[in-house]
């Protein structure tokens, strides 16, 4: 079981490194890798051994856990020539929480098998305060024992973990999510610059409408930093422009049409261009207001 298991960690940014805090938090000893060494040294500090690379971050782990930004990084770090799946011995497991290719899932998992080891698509929702607070929901494709496996220390990082089915089910389950919050994110932050225009107090039109039908999470987290013109990152719109992209490809490969994502797409595609990358998506509200010549004001 995962409890003594070596663990390692890949990947520190705004997610992965308080997902690996809470492994350490519950005792279980972890070796980890980052780009950026410094931002890591949260983790040192606390007892994690640092490792030059994925690969040596496998060979001294049973369990290798993945949170990087894009599929390419996933792709470098699990299967590059100083990937995780070369240091791994026989019968570890590699767990991607990175929102990444249903296809990529698949691909990993059978050059895992290979190895004789298993691969889990395991990313979460919840954003940096879900993470922050391990009260992530977590979305798991990939070989029902090797979950089993591993369900120790999702469990540490999430309150909730669904097993969906084989290999790449994870992550078509988290498009799914992620399909869902292109359209929420409109209807918080059209509502909110309709209830401005109109005059009302936000704040307070926001306290009556947050626990009735027309309110949502999204709405509870996000509503209060708008009010405050907030748009530091829970979660950058450059990752949500390549969770979009990946929803396409899974449209276009299943001959489905969604407009609400490619217009939601478009419009992230649009800001990104703009520089806002690393705002939150939140920031949506401002390009809203400038299409009629308005401004998202606190």
């Amino acid at each position: 079981m995962a409890d003594n298991k070596r663990l390692g960690w890949i990947g520190t940014g705004v997610m992965g490194l308080s997902m690996a805090g809470h492994l350490l938090a519950a005792g279980m000893p972890l070796t980890v890798y980052s780009r950026t060494r410094a931002k890591a040294e949260p983790l040192l500090s606390k007892g994690a051994r640092w490792a030059d690379s994925p690969r040596e971050v496998a060979a001294a782990s049973d369990l290798v856990f993945s949170m990087v930004g894009y599929p390419r990084d996933v792709e470098e770090v699990l299967l590059g020539e100083q990937g995780a799946l070369r240091g791994l011995a026989p019968g570890g497991i590699l767990c991607d929480m990175t929102t990444s290719s249903p296809a990529l899932a698949r691909r990993i998992a059978e050059a895992a098998a290979a190895r004789g080891c298993a691969a889990l698509d395991a990313p979460v929702t919840g954003g940096d305060v879900g993470a922050r607070e391990a009260r992530l929901s977590i979305f798991v494709g990939g070989d029902a024992a090797a979950l089993q496996q591993a369900r120790p220390c999702l469990d540490a990082m999430g309150q909730r973990v669904l097993h969906c089915g084989p290999a790449g089910s994870g992550q078509k389950a988290k498009l799914a999510n992620q399909v869902a919050v292109a359209g929420v994110m409109f209807s918080v932050c059209e509502s909110m610059l309709f209830a401005q225009e109109a005059g009302l107090d936000v704040a307070q039109w926001l306290e009556l409408v947050i626990p009735g039908a027309a309110g949502s999470a999204a709405m509870a987290s996000l509503g209060p930093r708008l009010l405050q013109c907030d748009y530091a990152p829970g979660f950058y719109i450059e990752h949500f422009v390549k969770d979009l992209g990946l929803c396409l490809e899974e449209c276009r490969r299943m001959q489905l049409v969604l407009p609400g994502v490619t217009l939601a797409e478009e419009f992230y595609r649009m800001m990104q261009a703009r520089g806002q990358g690393r705002q939150g998506t939140q920031s949506l509200i401002q390009c809203l207001a400038a299409l009629s010549g308005k401004e998202w004001r606190k």
